[in-house]
């Protein structure tokens, strides 16, 4: 039992001496490259060569590099020194720091090249309950996750942002989708997107309906477009004929 509790002693002497040795290194490490920063940074990453290093040394280095543009506020430039050394934490680091100042188009896209998938999936959660469709919508279209976007596509459409509707439903070539669209934009006489989806959707009743609708309020054009879309050449004779100069 004594010499049980002798080798415990022994062993966390020796984890507590590791760690302070690790702990020195690393600030070693953090101060290796400061003397070289100030050069690099004016240099500029497209123009700085380190064929000659290490794979490990370059990493350091560049991520060294990044953390420098990030406290000097550059984010752009470093999300590129760490994309170039590889460093996936880093990465998530400044999406973060893109999403604390409401940059969400920068985060998202910082998230991807991470490939951080439960973060854009928060994110796009988040951008969901806030009403920020345009970016919920580019979270979950980078994820893949059909059901969010379904989920985004119906709040649209109930929204009457029946652009972003067709962006999702017209990616994801949901022809029952769009065909809801479709006559929701008929309801509020918005017969572009209302073609649009109907030709996506590849459904000549709906077009030739939104031309019969067009035409009875002296849409020509639309009509003619509705009619044409759906191969329906009496109908778009008819008009040539007799409406068209």
């Amino acid at each position: 039992m004594e010499n049980e509790k002798i080798i415990q002693q022994m062993v966390g002497d020796i984890v507590e001496s590791n760690a302070k040795l690790i702990s020195a290194s690393a600030k070693q490490d953090a101060n290796k490259f400061n003397r070289i920063l100030p050069s690099l940074l004016k240099k500029g990453l497209d123009r700085i060569n380190l064929s000659m290093f290490s794979s490990e040394l370059k990493f350091e280095l560049l991520s060294a590099v990044g953390e420098e543009y990030r406290r000097k506020g550059n984010l752009s430039d470093a999300v590129k020194s760490f994309v170039l050394a590889g460093n996936l934490d880093k990465l998530n680091e400044v999406a973060s720091d893109y999403e604390r100042l409401a940059q969400f188009n920068n985060c998202i896209e910082v998230y991807k090249l991470s490939n951080n998938q439960a973060k854009l999936l928060e994110l796009g959660k988040k951008c969901l309950e806030d009403g920020r469709l345009e970016y919920a919508i580019q979270a979950f279209v980078a994820i893949g996750d059909n059901a969010k976007l379904i989920e985004v596509g119906d709040q649209c459409i109930s929204k009457f942002k029946f652009d972003y509707a067709f962006e999702i439903f017209s990616t994801m070539k949901d022809k029952q989708k769009l065909v809801e669209l479709g006559n929701k934009c008929l309801e509020e006489k918005q017969y572009n997107y209302a073609i649009k989806a109907f030709q996506i959707a590849d459904d000549k009743e709906k077009l030739n309906l939104v031309g019969d609708m067009c035409l009875k309020e002296e849409q020509v054009s639309k009509a003619l477009e509705a009619y044409g879309l759906a191969g329906n050449q009496m109908m778009a004779q008819f008009i040539e004929e007799n409406f068209t100069e």
